[in-house]
């Protein structure tokens, strides 16, 4: 019988084979791995690991500028314009990918190939299918794969998780994600400084003559990303499923604009309605606005809301007052230490991380459905 998406999701959530050491490791060992991408989130991601005590010692990148940024942060590093090349160097522990999000999927498949542990950024893949196609292969090896969602990690986030499952908002049936950012303005096309081997940022996404803007901005084309959609919607909608239960979304609707973004295929304004089994969730973006700037998520329970976003967690009991204060709060930044920490302890530990591929594409599903729904301008329900 063929098991739909729906149920390989929530199937999958449960599979999970035993791990054991493959060496051991003292209490003062480093880990050595190999950083791919290194752009601004691969550099800022090799700053913390080095805080951690992992040391960088092979960096692979397609446009040159980058490498060498990335080697002013590993010196010893060697430097790699191939992946392959990279996963073939011996004395790697794990690998770091950092990369457009249509190079996740083949770099996991090659450092599975190559047996390297993997600290794999958001959003997981590049669609549905490639998300199944992903945590199959991982769950047929013995490696550790963590994916970059750091707020599984975050001791304030475990903290508002574990006062929604006590049961103090009472019957949660509509969740609201929202990212407000002023960011958004047209894009530059202007000749990139530096040599960019483009092709090989191409991979296997369409052939097409080099557009600076597309490698600049690789974030707002289709051929590269699911867009803001799925580069913020994972984080969000992973919470947003994590703390109320819900099972994987049944189906979704999208409206958006591109309003201030001239030059972009995505868009910049964007709401999508999520329908789950026992409640509603509306993911709305605004990066033509600063109200209430970053990130926030309201859980509206029949007995209480809670309000959670980058700086902690404010609860408040039904009903609504009119000027409220909270019954509970805890101020707290989103760390991203805590999860590459995470990462490391589970190298040497072979334990589960706490945001493994069955994680990864159960945040990004809700998402990649919202950028069908879009593009298809109807509802879609997952299969």
């Amino acid at each position: 019988m063929k098991t739909d998406r729906r149920e390989f999701l929530a199937s999958a959530l449960a599979a999970a084979p035993l791990l054991v050491p493959r060496r051991a490791w003292g209490a003062n060992d480093r880990l050595a791995y190999g950083l791919i991408g290194a752009g601004g989130r691969g550099r800022y991601l090799a700053q913390n690991f080095r805080k951690l005590g992992a040391e960088c010692v092979a960096i692979a990148e397609v446009y040159e500028p980058y490498l060498k940024e990335g080697l002013t942060e590993a010196p010893g590093a060697k430097a790699y314009g191939d992946y392959h090349e990279l996963l073939a160097q011996t004395g790697l522990d794990a690998v770091v990918i950092a990369t457009p999000d249509h190079l996740h999927a083949p770099m996991l498949f090659a450092a599975l190939d190559a047996r390297k542990d993997v600290y794999l950024e958001k959003p997981m893949s590049h669609s549905l299918e490639e998300s199944q196609r992903m945590m199959q292969a991982v769950r047929k090896t013995r490696q550790i794969v963590q994916i970059g969602m750091q707020r599984r990690s975050a001791p304030s986030v475990i903290k508002a998780k574990e006062i929604v499952d006590s049961g103090i908002l009472g019957k949660i049936t509509l969740v609201k994600p929202m990212w407000n950012w002023n960011v958004s303005a047209a894009l530059d096309n202007s000749p990139l400084a530096g040599k960019l081997d483009w092709k090989r940022f191409l991979g296997a996404a369409p052939d097409r003559d080099l557009v600076p803007m597309r490698f600049r901005y690789w974030r707002y084309f289709w051929d590269y990303s699911g867009g803001n959609m799925t580069d913020q919607g994972t984080h969000l909608m992973d919470v947003v499923q994590w703390f109320t239960n819900s099972g994987p979304v049944r189906s979704a609707v999208c409206y958006g604009q591109k309003a201030k973004n001239t030059g972009s295929e995505v868009p910049d304004v964007f709401s999508a309605v999520f329908e789950y089994d026992k409640l509603m969730a509306t993911w709305t973006l605004n990066y033509c606005n600063s109200y209430e700037n970053d990130w926030s998520i309201q859980f509206q329970g029949d007995e209480g809301t809670m309000l959670l976003n980058n700086a902690g967690y404010r609860i408040w009991k039904e009903p609504h007052p009119r000027n409220p204060e909270p019954v509970q709060q805890m101020a707290a930044p989103i760390p991203i230490e805590t999860h590459i920490q995470n990462f490391l302890d589970c190298v040497k530990s072979r334990k589960e991380p706490t945001a493994p591929v069955e994680v990864g594409a159960s945040a990004v599903s809700a998402p990649h459905l919202a950028n069908l729904a879009y593009h298809q301008e109807r509802r879609v329900r997952m299969e």
